[in-house]
Order: C-alpha cells, then sequence, then structure tokens
C-alpha cells in the first residue's frame, strides 16, 4: 500500500498551496485512495476519498473542501450533490462525462485506469467534471491523453515501469506532460511527490 505525501503548487508561479498525505491500493472492487490536505503551515483544508471499480469508473467519491463537500458516483454519466458550507442548500448535478478530475494527483492514477492506453494507441479524448479549489465548483472539460513513453527502471526492489503520458486540454489546446508509476504520480504540472513509504502498486 503506497503511503506517502505530495507537495501541490501553483503550476504558473510554483506557489505552494498544500500537502496532500495519502495512501492507495489496488482492492477487490478496484483500487481506492484517500487523502488528507494541509496548508503548507500544517492546518487541515480537505481531504480525498476515490474508490474505482476495477474497470476505473468511479464508485464513489467524497470530497471535502474550505468547508464545502461533495459526493458523486458514475451513474448516467457522472452525478455527484455539492453541499454549501451551511448545510442548508445541496445541489446535485449531473452530465454524459465520463469520470471525475480535481487538483488531486489521485484523478490523474483514475483517468490512466480509465483510458488503458498503450504506446500503440492514438490519442484519447476524455469528458471529465472538475471540481475547482476552493469550493468545489463543477466544470466540464474535455482532454485528449496519449501515452507517448513506457520505461522501466531497476530498483532495489523490483523493476519499476514509469508511464509519460501528454494531455492537452481541447478548450485551449494547452499540452503538459505526467508521469505515473503504477498508481503514484511522479511529477506533472503543480504536483510533486516529496515523499513515498513504499513501491507503487502495480495494476494487472
Amino acid at each position: 500500500m503506497p503511503r506517502g505525501r505530495y507537495a501541490l503548487h501553483d503550476p504558473h508561479d510554483h506557489t505552494p498551496l498544500a500537502h496532500e498525505h495519502f495512501h492507495c491500493a489496488p482492492g477487490p472492487s478496484g483500487w481506492r485512495y484517500v487523502s488528507q490536505l494541509t496548508t503548507p503551515t500544517g492546518e487541515h483544508t480537505g481531504s480525498v476519498d476515490l474508490t474505482l471499480d476495477d474497470l476505473g469508473r468511479p464508485l464513489r467519491l467524497e470530497l471535502h473542501a474550505s468547508s464545502w463537500q461533495v459526493r458523486g458516483a458514475a451513474l448516467d454519466g457522472v452525478t455527484w450533490v455539492r453541499t454549501d458550507p451551511t448545510g442548508t442548500h445541496a445541489t446535485e448535478g449531473n452530465t454524459p462525462a465520463h469520470a471525475f478530475t480535481g487538483t488531486s494527483p489521485a484523478f490523474l492514477v483514475a483517468t490512466t485506469r480509465l483510458l488503458r492506453l498503450t504506446p500503440s494507441t492514438a490519442a484519447t479524448r476524455v469528458r471529465l467534471v472538475a471540481f475547482t479549489d476552493p469550493v468545489l465548483a463543477p466544470r466540464t472539460v474535455d482532454q485528449s491523453w496519449a501515452l507517448v513513453n513506457s520505461e522501466t527502471h531497476a530498483t532495489d526492489n523490483a523493476p519499476l515501469t514509469v508511464d509519460e503520458y501528454q494531455v492537452t486540454a481541447l478548450d485551449t489546446g494547452e499540452q503538459h506532460t505526467v508521469h505515473i508509476a503504477g498508481d503514484v504520480v511522479l511529477a506533472a504540472p503543480g504536483i510533486e511527490l516529496e515523499d513515498l513509504e513504499s513501491p507503487p502498486s502495480t495494476f494487472t
């Protein structure tokens, strides 16, 4: 079970935003990721709890940030309920998207599990519902993902395969690169893996 810490920062000016303390593991249903977020000074700011089925679809998502809460799942596309800080005005949403996304590295791993790309696969388009910080406002985004390289590196424990993805935002054409090993994000815009206590899990 990988356990560690990501540092999240603004991808444009590198302002530190948060630390995400996580653990994740494959399980009977697919894969689960749980994390707690803190400010750079250590104050708790939110949490992520994401469970995927064995096809990479979101069985259950629960996000907390700034007293806001979102619960969602794959149902008629994706469906979610967003609750305001007072808990009196819950709003429901549904859209014909494939999955969810957001600032957590968990969503990058989840998208790769959903797409199951190979180096020979053409770039694949995916529609996602993004929950944007700090109030978890939903926004539908279209992206294109391609697996451009996959390299295996020798380690003290076992060979480690690192996949390099090129992600394109279809509304702006902006491209960025994501490096993932198993169920751990090694590098991505705004994300730095600071600590990892055990090797990434491998998916069959």
